[in-house]
C-alpha cells in the first residue's frame, strides 16, 4: 500500500529527513503536498524532485517566485497559513506529517483531524497549546496520531501491547543540552552561538535553544500527558547525557521498558511513516560496546527553571500552556538576535503569565486570541 503524504515544514530538519526516507522507499510513499515557511528556493527544489500536486509557502511575499518556478511543471501553488489549513481537506493524501515549528502547526493539524487524516506528529506545540481540545477532537475523529519526537516515539513503542492501566510512570530522557554542567551564573552571559552547540542532536535553531533552556522537556511532559492519557504526576524527566535511551516506561510490577538507539531522527520518523511497523535501514546498527556507560541524573531546577513550567501549566490548565508557548517563541527569537539574555527567556515567559488573562475552558478562538495577545505583549516588553 502506498501512503500519500502531506509534509508540512518540508524544508526544516524533520522535513528534510522525512524526504530522505521517502527516497529510500519510493514504492511505499508518495508526496502529494509540500509546505514550507520561508525557504522558497529549497521548497522549489523539493517540488521539482518529488512532484507533489500542491506546494504551499507560508510567507506570502515569496509566492510569485514559487508560482513562476512550479506552474510550468503543472504543480499547483498557494501561499499563506489559511491556504495551508484549507489544503488539509484535499482527498489526494491520507497522512499528514506535521514538521513545522511552534504554534504554526496547530491550525493545519486541527483541520487534518477534522478531515480524518492520519498524523505523524513532530510538532509538539500542537498538544502543548491546545492538548485538551485536540484530544477531544481525536476521540470524535477517525484520525490516528503516531508521535515523531524521539521521546514520545520511544514511549509509544514501549507501550505497544501493554495494558494502559499497568503503567506506573513515563520517564522522559533529556540530554541536558550544552549547559548541563554550567552553573546558573555562567549561563547568564551565554551567547546564541554557544546555545546552538547541542552536544548530541542536529536540530533547527528554535528547538536547539528550547533544549538548552530545557523548555522543550517541559513541552514534552505536557505533550505526553495528552498523547498517552497519563496523569501529570506519573510523568518524570531525567537527564541522560548520552542520548541513547530515548525514554522509558515503568510498570506497576516494577519492570522498566526502554527504547534505545543512536541520536538520529530518521529512526522515529521511519517508525511513524511505517505506521508503527519497522522499515529497514541500510546503515550499521548501534553497537552497545560503543556505549558501555549510560548515566542518568536528576535535572537541576535552579539551572533550568523553565522545566518547572510543565507542572505549572498542567496544574492551572486552560490557556496557560498557550501563553508559555507564545512567549517562548518571541523570547527565543529575541535571544537569537541578541536582544535579551539567556535567562531573559524564562523571565519573559513569567511576565507574560502574570499579564495575559487566564481562560479556564478555552475554545479554538480563545487559543488563537491568547497566542496573538501574548505575541503582541512580549514584543512590546522587549
Amino acid at each position: 500500500m502506498v501512503h500519500n503524504i502531506a509534509l508540512l515544514g518540508s524544508t526544516g530538519s524533520i522535513g528534510t529527513q522525512t524526504l530522505d526516507i521517502v527516497r529510500q522507499f519510493p514504492d511505499r510513499f508518495n508526496v502529494a503536498l509540500l509546505a514550507a515557511g520561508r525557504n522558497v528556493e529549497l521548497l522549489i527544489e523539493q517540488a521539482i524532485s518529488f512532484r507533489p500536486s500542491l506546494a504551499v509557502i507560508a510567507d506570502e511575499s515569496k509566492y510569485a517566485r514559487l508560482h513562476e518556478a512550479l506552474a510550468p511543471l503543472g504543480i499547483e501553488t498557494a501561499a499563506g497559513n489559511a491556504a495551508l489549513a484549507d489544503a488539509m481537506d484535499r482527498p489526494d493524501f491520507d497522512t499528514v506529517v506535521t514538521a513545522t515549528v511552534g504554534y504554526s502547526g496547530l491550525l493545519p493539524t486541527i483541520r487534518a483531524i477534522l478531515a480524518g487524516k492520519d498524523i505523524a506528529l513532530a510538532n509538539k506545540e500542537t498538544l502543548v497549546v491546545a492538548g485538551e481540545l485536540v484530544t477531544k477532537m481525536l476521540r470524535e475523529s477517525t484520525s490516528r496520531v503516531i508521535p515523531v519526537d524521539s521521546e514520545h516515539s520511544a514511549i509509544y513503542q514501549c507501550l505497544s501491547g501493554e495494558d494502559p492501566e499497568s503503567v506506573s510512570r513515563l520517564i522522559i530522557t533529556a540530554s541536558g543540552g550544552p549547559f548541563r554542567t554550567w552553573t546558573r551564573e555562567q549561563t547568564a552571559s551565554v551567547t546564541a552561538e554557544q546555545a546552538l552547540r547541542h552536544p548530541r542532536w542536529n536540530m533547527g535553531a528554535k528547538i536547539t535553544i528550547d533544549s538548552a533552556t530545557m523548555l522543550n522537556k517541559a513541552f514534552e511532559i505536557i505533550e505526553a500527558r495528552w498523547l498517552f492519557n497519563v496523569e501529570p504526576a506519573k510523568i518524570q524527566a531525567v537527564v541522560h547525557p548520552q542520548s541513547i535511551v530515548h525514554s522509558m516506561v515503568e510498570f506497576v510490577d516494577g519492570a522498566v521498558k526502554a527504547q534505545l538507539g543512536i541520536p538520529d531522527m530518521h529512526l522515529p520518523i521511519r517508525y511513524a511513516l511505517g505506521d508503527a511497523s519497522r522499515l529497514p535501514r541500510a546503515e550499521r546498527g548501534m553497537s552497545l560496546a560503543d556505549y558501555a556507560s549510560l548515566t542518568f541524573e536528576e535535572p537541576d531546577p535552579v539551572k533550568f527553571p523553565c522545566l518547572a513550567l510543565a507542572p505549572l501549566a498542567m496544574e492551572r490548565g486552560g490557556n496557560t500552556a498557550c501563553v508559555i508557548n507564545a512567549a517562548n517563541e518571541v523570547a527565543v527569537d529575541a535571544f537569537l538576535k541578541g536582544r535579551i539574555s539567556f535567562p531573559g527567556i524564562h523571565d519573559l515567559i513569567i511576565r507574560a503569565l502574570d499579564t495575559i488573562p487566564f481562560i479556564q475552558s478555552p475554545a479554538l478562538d480563545d487559543y488563537v486570541a491568547t497566542h496573538e495577545a501574548t505575541i503582541s505583549l512580549c514584543r512590546g516588553l522587549i
